[in-house]
């Protein structure tokens, strides 16, 4: 998992070195908010929350690369076996961005690593993982910052069923 993230942040520096400084376009976030288990994972665990910091690289044309690291928690449903479930990981997404200005609406889609920790059950599994999704961002004034709320759902690859779980996340992002 700590090589994902080295990877990860390297992949992030490459990009924005490709680039001359003045050119840059980088959009820096930070949100919290839900985390909805579904599928089996939701048979066992009850809603939870989850923290997610990241970066948006723009390009041209509303199309942005997104790399972002997130960490939820889950605690099982009354009547299951006493357990909390933790959720941490990356992921490198396309984002585009609908319009130029006010509200923007914006779809996501990529790739991620994940570790899925069970702890009073000592399991733990690490694994590729997809996301889809969308959300909106709208102005806080003149500075460039922006109030976003999104989704994103999201399948972790783990032995026999996928852990798929649903983030409602809100938060702020800063940047051109």
């Amino acid at each position: 998992m700590k090589r994902f993230g080295l990877v990860l942040l390297a992949v992030m520096a490459l990009v924005v070195a490709a680039r001359p400084a003045s050119a840059q376009s980088i959009r820096w976030g930070v949100g919290a908010g839900l985390l909805m288990p579904m599928g089996d994972y939701g048979d066992f665990d009850k809603m939870g929350y989850t923290g997610a910091v990241g970066g948006t690289y723009q390009l041209p044309g509303g199309v942005g690369i997104r790399a972002d690291f997130s960490y939820g928690t889950t605690s099982e449903k009354s009547g299951v076996a006493a357990h909390s479930t933790k959720l941490m990981g990356g992921m490198a997404s396309v984002v585009y961005a609908f319009g130029t200005a006010g509200p923007k609406p914006y779809v996501t889609g990529g790739l991620g690593y994940y570790n899925i920790k069970i702890d009073e059950l000592d399991v733990s599994e690490s694994k590729v993982a997809f996301g889809f999704g969308g959300g909106v961002s709208f102005p806080l004034g003149t500075g460039g910052n922006r109030l976003f709320a999104e989704t994103r759902y999201t399948s972790v690859s783990t032995d026999g069923s996928a852990t798929t779980f649903l983030p409602l996340v809100v938060g702020i992002s800063f940047g051109k």
